[in-house]
């Protein structure tokens, strides 16, 4: 399912798609603290809240200026 804006959950595939990471620099940063925290749904599933992911690229983005 494509990232829809009505969904407060991203799945990982779609957080990589919205940072243009993979998924192994996102589990890096995961694990550094550097990324937000995913919501686990099942024994091996994950998601990612949206607005979580959202202020994260929105820090990056603020950060070039500074």
């Amino acid at each position: 399912m494509p990232a829809n804006d009505n969904f407060p959950l991203v799945s990982l595939n779609d957080v990589c798609k919205m940072t243009s990471l993979s998924r192994t620099a996102i589990n890096i940063k995961r694990a550094r603290g550097d990324f937000p925290q995913a919501v686990a749904l099942g024994e091996k599933r994950v998601a990612f809240v949206r607005a979580e992911v959202i202020a994260w690229i929105d820090a990056r983005i603020a950060a070039r200026a500074a």
